[in-house]
């Protein structure tokens, strides 16, 4: 099976309709309707599995904000984060293997084990944390994309280089209902870097969290890179909201997947070349 360059997820949505879409015409989402061929939800896991060495004691708990936002609720607020394993020739093809989302509070949506369409030729382990026994009892990827869009039905969608795990979850996403860290100019203020600089998760969580992510030796850990993308999302979120209802679209959009987006699981490198994906 070849390899073909993914294509771009359509966002050629108005911008009164917030919905999110497959980008194969199965099923359309509103803000509060699921209509189609979806089926309901299964029933979430309470628990996650700690493989990722998550170090966060000497974090802020409420990671330096010390005021309401305003017109925001909360309740439509998740954040969500995907690993990646290798599919195709030289396991070049990205596809998702585990998806993982919280509430503005940290607790868990979601989290699941996802078995790729293809067979997986590089569990890319060091960077995902996926091995073979993870996928034995995953779940088929057309049911986790189900349950995926279920749970992001009306809600804004907080991580980093958000366009990675779009692509690989086959979902369109109109801008207006993205949160990316990876290109929020107000953050990189933060951080003190160029404003035409992305800066990998870890290094963002590491200098404005004083928290240590993608630590251990078992790989990175979904969960916890969904929890530090919106902990992140909070320092910068009474600007970046007024921002936003100012209609400064300029700090609200999804990656560009030109860019070298892949840091926020490969800790800076892994391919020099673009990430390919093997999409039907």
């Amino acid at each position: 099976m070849e390899c073909v360059k993914h294509r771009d997820v359509s966002d050629s949505v108005s911008e009164q309709s917030h919905y999110v879409q497959f980008k194969r015409p199965r099923v359309t989402l509103t803000p509060y309707t699921l209509t189609g061929e979806a089926e309901s939800a299964l029933p979430l896991c309470n628990s996650w599995e700690v493989d990722s060495g998550f170090s966060s004691e000497s974090s802020p708990p409420t990671s330096g904000r010390s005021s309401p936002c305003v017109g925001i609720d909360h309740s439509r607020l998740v954040a969500m984060d995907c690993e990646m394993v290798g599919t195709g020739t030289g396991g070049k093809c990205n596809e998702v293997a585990r998806c993982s989302i919280v509430n503005y509070y940290g607790s868990v949506l979601y989290d699941r084990y996802i078995l790729p369409r293809n067979p997986v030729t590089d569990y890319r382990t060091r960077w995902s944390g996926i091995r073979k026994h993870h996928l034995q009892q995953a779940v088929a990827f057309e049911d986790a994309q189900n349950e995926i869009v279920n749970i992001l039905t009306g809600k804004i969608i907080v991580g980093h280089a958000l366009f990675n795990d779009f692509q690989v979850l086959d979902i369109s996403v109109p801008p207006q209902m993205i949160r990316d860290t990876c290109s929020c100019r107000l953050l990189r203020g933060l951080y003190n870097t160029s404003i035409r600089c992305n800066v990998s998760l870890k290094k963002l969580s590491r200098k404005l969290l004083n928290r240590t992510i993608q630590s251990g030796r078992m790989g990175h850990c979904s969960v916890e890179e969904a929890c530090a993308a919106m902990d992140l999302y909070k320092l910068v979120e009474d600007q970046w909201e007024k921002k936003i209802l100012s209609k400064d679209l300029n700090t609200v959009h999804t990656s560009n997947p030109n860019n070298n987006n892949l840091e926020h699981y490969m800790q800076d490198q892994y391919w020099p070349e673009s990430i390919m994906d093997c999409s039907p």
